[in-house]
């Protein structure tokens, strides 16, 4: 039965990009301006690029959350094909028989295929089954053995990834939208990259400085900055100081914060500053622009800024935030070198976790004046990243070449 030979691509980080860069990569795909794979960089920056998101979410019997987004999520794997001429065969039923069929049919063709089966129900993603909650993002699945009852995965990991086959096949049916979807892609074609960049570049631009796609403008770009700064400040509804004063809710929102601002959500300490400053380099070459490589110095020293950010959210100087944060760090670590193989300290770190929010219900312990504090050093850190965004973001419009 099929696992792909000599299946080696486990290089990319976040969800979309990664399996498009290893499933092309595995299927033998160079870029024209390198003669080597495709990097993570440059399909992030095809995508959209980088902007920035802010969300929170109250749902009853949940801990709060603030979500923040660092990168375009407005159909960026679907613009990425569209850009670069990539070829889609998209195999889909209802059926679970047919699913697995359709995939052992796919990886015997020689394809990488890629599927957004259900996280929750990925073993090791060690997270607690809620009927509730769901949620598809991309992978690759290089093997899959009925016989010996295993998968083996490609996901954000360093190594292979393998679960039974019976956890994948009810991972792929859960979500209706994608129930046992596979994509298999075809070679980009070379004569549209530096379009592709082009619109990459000017994309950016829009998401952070324009009004978005579709939802509120105040929840994206450089006005979603001021607006979170201004949530940091005040004391009106939706503000920090009035919807997580202190506790459980506010140790919530740190953790979201934290973990989706970072490596735990498939991003790097820089809010992929840095990835997309690589991007800016290769586009500098792609389109012959010299200038872009200065506005990539703009972005790097951007990533700096967000990593005082992050810092800020789960400072080290505050042992009770401190060790949750090793924590967060630590399981995800765990993850990106070994996979599952420590599976049972993830699980603990994810324990130990959920003790301290459990913990804060009863005792915080921080003064209001320290957690006012906090807020403050949040809010001054999140000051810097503002003004580094509009020095990169205006430079980079200044910068764009003309087609």
């Amino acid at each position: 039965m099929p696992t792909l030979e000599n299946y080696s691509q486990f290089e990319g980080r976040y969800w979309d990009t990664a399996a498009i860069r290893n499933a092309l990569d595995y299927q033998g795909v160079n870029a024209p301006h390198t003669g080597k794979p495709f990097t993570e960089a440059m399909l992030l920056g095809i995508s959209g690029g980088v902007t920035f998101g802010y969300f929170t979410f109250h749902y009853k019997g949940y801990d709060p959350q603030v979500n923040l987004l660092t990168r375009n999520t407005f159909g960026p794997m679907e613009t990425i094909f569209d850009r670069l001429g990539i070829a889609r065969d998209a195999r889909q039923t209802a059926s679970a028989d047919k699913g697995r069929q359709n995939l052992i049919n796919a990886l015997e063709e020689g394809y990488a295929p890629v599927a957004s089966p259900d996280m929750w129900l990925l073993p090791y993603n060690a997270l607690p089954y809620d009927e509730g909650m769901w949620g598809g993002m991309p992978l690759v699945i290089f093997g899959y053995e009925p016989d010996a009852g295993e998968a083996h995965i490609s996901d954000r990991s360093r190594v292979a990834l393998t679960v039974s086959t019976e956890d994948l096949d009810k991972a792929r049916g859960r979500i209706k939208k994608e129930k046992h979807r596979l994509l298999l892609l075809g070679h980009p074609d070379e004569a549209k990259l530096a379009d592709a960049v082009r619109q990459g570049l000017e994309d950016c631009v829009r998401l952070m400085t324009e009004k978005p796609p579709k939802g509120s403008a105040k929840n994206f770009g450089l006005r979603a900055l001021a607006h979170w700064g201004d949530m940091l400040e005040k004391t009106s509804k939706g503000s920090w100081a009035r919807e997580y004063p202190t506790g459980r809710p506010l140790l919530a929102v740190l953790i979201s914060s934290y973990t989706f601002l970072g490596p735990a959500f498939g991003k790097t300490m820089a809010a992929e500053r840095d990835v997309y400053a690589d991007f800016l380099d290769e586009a500098a070459t792609v389109l012959g622009s010299p200038a872009l490589e200065n506005v990539a110095l703009r972005y790097r020293n951007a990533g700096d800024a967000w990593r005082g950010l992050l810092d800020a959210l789960l400072p080290e100087t505050t042992p009770f935030l401190s060790d949750v944060r090793d924590n967060i760090d630590r399981k995800t670590r765990l993850f990106i070198e070994g996979g599952a193989a420590q599976l049972d300290e993830i699980v603990a770190c994810n324990e130990r976790i959920e003790a301290a929010k459990t913990a804060s219900e009863s005792d915080f312990p921080m003064t209001d004046a320290e957690i006012a504090d906090l807020r403050d050093e949040i809010r001054c850190q999140l000051a810097n990243a503002r003004e580094a965004e509009e020095e990169a973001v205006g430079s980079l419009k200044a910068a764009i070449p003309l087609a």
